[in-house]
């Protein structure tokens, strides 16, 4: 196994608003209550974090203070892909520049690369960083699918170390499962109820919407599979599945944030 930044849960985190400005009370609000459940690892500013409509500044100042509130006490992992190859080197200069543990690269989404072309645009980011990178395949989003061939022959980059796979496509989950036990990569299901199914075919656990709501439940699920106690896990699933669905009844985020407020 390449390094690993974690195991388990990463809960894909919102970023809080109010009045159209990022919400910084609560955003330490929410860090502390993923901390003190036992979340593996934070993903900032991803797609469940709207990275799409941020501003740099807003960015920037997220990333800054995600650093300082989770440093030594949960790895942070930053949200820093875009569709364009410089954009997407500058966010993970910036990402190294303040210490985070790693970084989430989406495909190149609208410009829709060749598999060339994607596989270039990856392969000259992990040139521009020394941290360990995630790739992330989410073909429903972004209109670019990153296939199994694809990830092998980026394996080839000492630092990309994993794959977040949300295409799902049946049977891709196994089809990188056998990839990334041949090139040492950690495989995370980047959709909720594939959790399972990817830990059991020697994934590293799950990149989470629902842990934003239910970071506890959603632990020890990944824990009780990862510990070898299916029977346990499958039970766990089954009281979050209804969650799992509701949180895509419209487009991610709306419906997390909407059931976050109903909390605060």
């Amino acid at each position: 196994m390449k390094r690993l930044i974690f195991r388990g849960v990463g809960t894909a985190l919102i970023t809080p608003h109010r009045r159209g400005r990022i919400d910084y009370p609560r955003l330490e609000d929410l860090i502390e209550r993923q901390i003190a459940s036992g979340i593996g690892a934070l993903i900032i500013g991803g797609t469940t974090g709207e990275a799409a409509t941020l501003g740099d500044s807003e960015r920037r100042e997220l990333y800054r203070r995600a650093r300082a509130l989770t440093e030594g006490r949960c790895a942070l992992i930053l949200g820093a892909g875009t569709n364009d190859t410089r954009t997407t080197k500058a966010r993970c200069a910036e990402a190294e520049k303040i210490g985070c543990d790693g970084v989430l690269l989406v495909t190149p989404y609208y410009n829709k690369g060749t598999r060339e072309g994607v596989i270039r645009h990856y392969s000259e980011a992990a040139k521009s960083t020394s941290l360990p990178i995630i790739l992330y395949n989410v073909p429903p989003r972004t209109g670019v699918d990153l296939d199994p061939e694809s990830v092998e022959r980026l394996a080839e980059c000492d630092n990309i170390v994993g794959i977040k796979e949300a295409s799902g496509k049946v049977g891709r989950l196994a089809e990188l499962a056998a990839v990334c036990a041949k090139c040492a990569l950690a495989l995370y299901a980047g959709n909720d109820a594939d959790t399972l199914a990817a830990i059991r075919l020697g994934g590293m656990g799950v990149i989470s919407v629902l842990s934003n709501l239910c970071p506890g439940q959603m632990s020890k699920m990944a824990a009780l599979e990862l510990s070898g106690d299916s029977e346990g896990a499958s039970a766990a699933e089954g009281e979050l599945l209804p969650l799992m669905k509701a949180m895509f009844l419209e487009t991610n985020p709306a419906p997390v944030k909407y059931a976050m407020s109903r909390e605060w």
